[in-house]
């Protein structure tokens, strides 16, 4: 018989490997690491177990995407921050002419 949890964890899988590939370590690493977690945890049958791992592992997708979140928004208020600084100091040149 078949566990009625597989879908749930094969679609946590699949997610947890799209959101891995953009890890800061390199998706290979992460790739990796989620192997080895879910092959450690393959003979588990308790159902409970099974979901309390599973909202684990949504758990671990959501910190993902805030670190990805995050990382993103660094990155445009760096850009940002560069953009008004030069513009700055362009308008200062500009009014000394």
């Amino acid at each position: 018989m078949a566990n009625p949890l597989r879908a749930e964890v094969v679609r946590l899988y699949k997610n947890l490997l799209y959101l891995g590939r953009e890890y800061p370590k390199g998706g290979d690493y992460f790739r990796d690491r989620l192997r080895a977690a879910f092959a450690k945890n393959k003979s588990v049958e308790d159902p409970e177990k099974i979901k309390e791992m599973i909202a684990r592992g949504e758990y671990v997708a959501r910190e993902l995407e805030a670190l990805y979140y995050l990382r993103k928004y660094r990155a445009m208020k760096k850009r940002n921050i560069t953009n008004l600084t030069f513009g700055l100091l362009h308008i200062k040149i500009l009014s000394l002419q």
